[in-house]
């Protein structure tokens, strides 16, 4: 489960942004991780990821969910991009 990042709210030029102009963040902290993945034999594959690490995942990937305020994304392990060091 991935919360992204917050879009930019004005253009260098100090226009402001509304909701439905922004495009979709792509970045984002790890809240949560699943105990991973089942293998064809059965055992399993841990995930690469831990909770508070920084991602770059696939722009349309997922599945939005809301708690409370806050907006999260539902990931996949295989559409994150890359970690953020």
């Amino acid at each position: 489960v991935v919360k992204p990042s917050e879009g930019e709210e004005t253009t260098k030029g100090g226009i402001y942004l509304p909701d439905t102009a922004k495009e979709k963040p792509q970045e984002g902290e790890v809240v949560a991780v699943g105990p991973g993945r089942v293998a064809e034999d059965g055992s399993r594959i841990p995930m690469e990821l831990a909770k508070g690490d920084r991602v770059i995942y696939s722009k349309f990937a997922g599945t939005e969910y809301k708690d409370g305020d806050d907006e999260l994304l539902i990931l996949r392990e295989s559409d994150i991009l890359a970690k953020i060091s």
